[in-house]
């Protein structure tokens, strides 16, 4: 942008005092001083306040986006700068009505005010357009805090109130355009008490930009420094770190919008600066004229000489008036975009850091789940190619498939967590839930384990559970199906499938009965009359002895599965698989039974055989056939 030449400064501070020697030179000659048009006219002084003001609400940007102490720091500083800036404006707007209460309408001032006026209305307008634009934004975010949660609904409450008081600033603007486009359409001259009434009522609705700014701005412990940094916390999942990252990014967009207002406020005084610098060396190169002039000319004229020296020197002064505090601005605004570069550069280093840091952590995530997926596939192949038991091999499988998907579950709730205690919280919550709303669930899940232990059940093993017996058909993690078989001896299904949950396993009262893998042998009984009046211990014999004979073909397999139980078991409970007979004595007679093995598959025909090889006997005993066997399972 323009700025003025130190050559240039020096230029007009030399004219200055070359007025100052002539004016003391002409001290003793009483002639009043002419007035002169000021240097800002009133449409100048309300644009230079507008786009002022405009820029120092930016402050209440920084506040919300400062939340590292040293983002403190740069605010406070920035707020000590923009209040010594504003402070300034305000006191060349004040200086400018001054000059315009002194200087007399004109007809250049005259074609001045209608130009003024035109502004002024257009002005007008704009300002209607952005009061339109604020309130139905108002409204719009009033209609979002209705379904909003408590956390948004409080930034929305705070945005409505920043939205709000633009629109009271905007409703000021309006109202004093309004006095002061009425002053000018009235007398054409423009009513510049009113636009001194207009200042300072703006001055008032900026709380700080009064006459005791500057001295404010002199003692840092006000506002800005008792703002305390927000409280740390651990964050450390993906997520926030994610979400570090876009904030970053939108605090660099925000401070360039901040350093973008800036340098239009810059531009804008540089244009009046420029302005007042082309007037003051033009002023200076008619006072050298007019000194020139003065040693050359008679008695006559030097009074009209006089008069023009002092008409210059009252020009020179309005200007100068208004030309030092607009170069303490430049200043001041130099300083406050260096502090904004500052500021930008430490938010751009720290989000390189916090990207490199969510890069990290994302590949950090991908190595893990990669090398949990690549054991579990190291697992499943291990299965396939060493265990044999397809029964086993399931197991093993779905253990994996259930480690697997709790590993990655782990891994991506502590990825993606925010705080430690907030996911051990969430999880002992969960848990407790899920106990409660799915303990039946549960129960049967925990119980499918039982069952698929060493003693467990498999699909196609006779069971019996209560009073239902059955063969297995279907094995799930919940319940287990049941094809229900019914009849003496071979049982044969009945057509129905009966469902139990697997927390039958953990029930007393119901109970599961399953015989040992390899072991399908199981005891029948025969209650038998015997006739009085014999020899009861050979009648024992003779039973002992044909029951004996009744299982010889079955014999060797049932002694296997009774070896095969004690293997199993590590016990020599069972004994050896071998018919008993007990004799029963009563007052109603003697009654035999007869206990035997039977192997499940031909248990119908163990027990035809068996019934008639001991009503032989009896019937050997008694020829007329009295007191046959009545046999009971």
């Amino acid at each position: 942008m323009p700025r003025p030449a130190p050559s240039q400064i020096v230029t007009v501070l030399i004219g200055a005092c070359a007025l100052a020697a002539s004016l003391a030179l002409a001290a003793n000659a009483p002639v009043p001083s002419p007035s002169s048009p000021a240097p800002m006219s009133a449409a100048d002084v309300i644009q230079m306040l507008d786009e002022t003001v405009t820029w120092y609400r930016t402050l209440g940007a920084q506040q919300q986006i400062a939340d590292e102490p040293g983002d403190l720091l740069i605010l406070s500083e920035n707020r000590q700068i923009a209040n010594q800036v504003v402070g300034l404006a305000f006191n060349v707007a004040r200086a400018s009505a001054d000059q315009l209460v002194e200087g007399p309408p004109s007809a250049a001032s005259g074609n001045q005010a209608n130009g003024s006026a035109q502004t002024l209305a257009a002005r007008q307008h704009k300002l209607d357009a952005q009061a339109l634009s604020i309130q139905n934004e108002i409204d719009s975010t009033r209609a979002r805090l209705t379904g909003s949660p408590k956390k948004a609904r409080q930034e929305l409450q705070s945005k409505i109130a920043e939205l709000q008081g633009e629109l009271d600033l905007l409703n000021a603007k309006k109202s004093m355009l309004a006095s002061i486009a009425t002053a000018v359409n009235g007398s054409g001259a423009g009513d510049v008490s009113s636009l001194r009434s207009q200042i300072d009522a703006m001055s008032v609705a900026l709380p700080g930009t009064a006459s005791g700014t500057v001295a404010a701005a002199q003692h840092p412990g006000g506002t800005a420094a008792s703002s305390a940094a927000p409280a740390a916390t651990s964050r450390f999942g993906v997520w926030d770190e994610a979400a570090d990252v876009f904030k970053l990014s939108e605090k660099v967009s925000s401070i360039d919008a901040i350093d973008r207002r800036t340098d239009a406020l810059q531009t804008t005084l540089a244009q009046i600066q420029n302005k007042l610098v082309a007037e003051l060396r033009a002023l200076s190169a008619r006072g050298d004229a007019l000194m020139a002039q003065a040693d050359s000319t008679d008695s006559a004229a030097l009074g009209v000489t006089r008069d023009q020296l002092d008409t210059l020197a009252n020009q020179f002064k309005q200007a100068s008036v208004l030309f030092v505090p607009l170069k303490k601005q430049a200043a001041l605004l130099d300083q406050y975009r260096r502090n904004l570069k500052n500021w930008r550069d430490a938010v751009k280093v720290e989000s390189r850091g916090a990207l490199e840091s969510l890069g990290i952590r994302v590949g950090a995530l991908g190595l893990i789940l990669g090398a949990v997926f690549a054991l579990a596939e190291l697992w499943h192949r291990g299965v396939l190619k060493y265990v044999q038991d397809s029964r086993r091999r399931y197991q093993l499988l779905l253990l994996r498939r259930i480690a697997l998907w709790t590993l990655v579950v782990i891994i991506i709730g502590f990825t993606f967590a925010s705080e430690l205690s907030s996911i051990v919280t969430f999880a002992g919550l969960i848990t407790a839930g899920l106990a409660v709303a799915m303990q039946s669930v549960l129960v049967s899940i925990v119980g499918y384990f039982f069952l698929i232990g060493k003693y467990g059940i498999r699909v196609g093993d006779r069971v019996q559970i209560g009073e239902v017996s059955g063969e297995i058909i279907e094995l799930g993690m919940v319940r287990m199906y049941l094809m229900e078989l019914a009849g003496r001896g071979s049982s044969v299904p009945t057509g129905r499938v009966v469902a139990f949950p697997n927390s039958v396993v953990f029930q007393v009262t119901t109970g599961l009965f399953k015989q040992i893998p390899g072991v399908s042998f199981a005891w029948h009984d025969i209650t038998l009359a015997l006739p009085p009046g014999v020899d009861y211990p050979t009648v024992k014999e003779k039973l002992f002895t044909a029951a004996n004979e009744a299982l010889a073909d079955y014999r060797e397999e049932i002694q296997r599965q009774t070896r095969e139980l004690q293997k199993t078991t590590l016990s020599s409970a069972g004994g050896d698989a071998m018919p008993t007979v007990q004799l029963s004595y009563s007052v109603k007679g003697v009654e035999a039974h007869v206990r035997y093995p039977v192997h499940s598959s031909h248990a119908a025909e163990i027990d035809e055989r068996m019934s008639r090889t001991l009503l032989e006997v009896i019937s050997g005993l008694t020829p007329e056939g009295s007191g046959g066997p009545s046999p009971s399972a």
